[in-house]
């Protein structure tokens, strides 16, 4: 009889884990899905998630932006800043790693926080760029440049969202980025040179125009000789996100 006793709950305990290991396999672990509000903004991107249980699974994505203006470029400058930028254009790359943690129902479902990491690259084309230079004589001279650069961040944030099933087959996923945020370091270098040899004067007067347009969100720091500057970035990489996903389960 003891040995019925011991065996009975080891049999029971067989029986829920091959229950467990079988609904585990019914369940469908991987998501393919593109943030469909990236879209407005040149952003090109594929993501893929696999369930590794029910209340974790891991959220790969990738994006690119083709060539283009840069989105919101008035937002961070000034009119006449912006204007002594012409012809810029920039394209990006992102790449994101993701582990989820569900607090719903699981494998893919309900609300969720994710820790990522990020990795960004952001390259420009040859662009123009003019600046006024008031000489001694009290006349001012327009001087122009051509700038081209790129600048690489590594980041880290945290994201809160919800993901729905949107059919009884659970097939097709609406993936709600509610709120992100990430933060760390990026580095590029920025050169831009003149056809014009500039006098320790003319250096003077581009390095400050230069460091007063303050763009937000980044550390730089500007060297100026004869042939034109060097504009170096070197600190803060910050960043939001938020969006919506569709995607197909499977």
């Amino acid at each position: 009889m003891k040995k019925a006793f011991i065996l009975i709950p080891c049999f029971l305990f067989s029986i829920l884990e091959a229950q467990e290991i079988q609904n585990n396999s019914a369940e469908k672990m991987n998501i393919i899905k593109t943030n469909v509000t990236a879209y407005a903004f040149r952003n090109i991107n594929l993501s893929y998630e696999r369930a590794i249980n029910q209340w974790f699974s891991v959220n790969i994505g990738f994006g690119t932006m083709p060539e283009g203006k840069v989105p919101f470029i008035n937002a961070f400058l000034k009119d006449e800043d912006e204007k002594r930028f012409r012809n810029l254009r920039v394209k990006a790359t992102n790449f994101t790693i993701e582990p989820r943690f569900y607090i719903g129902k699981g494998y893919g479902k309900g609300f969720y926080f994710a820790p990522y990491y990020r990795y960004s690259s952001v390259t420009s084309n040859t662009f123009d760029f003019y600046y006024d230079y008031n000489g001694p004589n009290g006349v001012t001279y327009q001087i122009p440049l051509k700038g081209q650069g790129d600048t690489k961040g590594n980041s880290g944030g945290l994201m809160v969202g919800v993901q729905f099933f949107l059919t009884r087959s659970q097939n097709l996923v609406l993936d709600f980025w509610i709120a992100g945020a990430h933060y760390g370091s990026g580095k590029g270098d920025f050169m831009m040179t003149s056809d014009y040899v500039l006098t320790p004067d003319m250096q003077a007067q581009l390095k400050k125009e230069i460091e007063n347009l303050d763009i937000p969100f980044v550390d730089y720091t500007v060297e100026t000789n004869a042939n034109g500057a060097k504009i170096k970035v070197d600190g803060p990489w910050a960043g939001f996100r938020s969006g919506l996903s569709i995607g197909y389960r499977f």
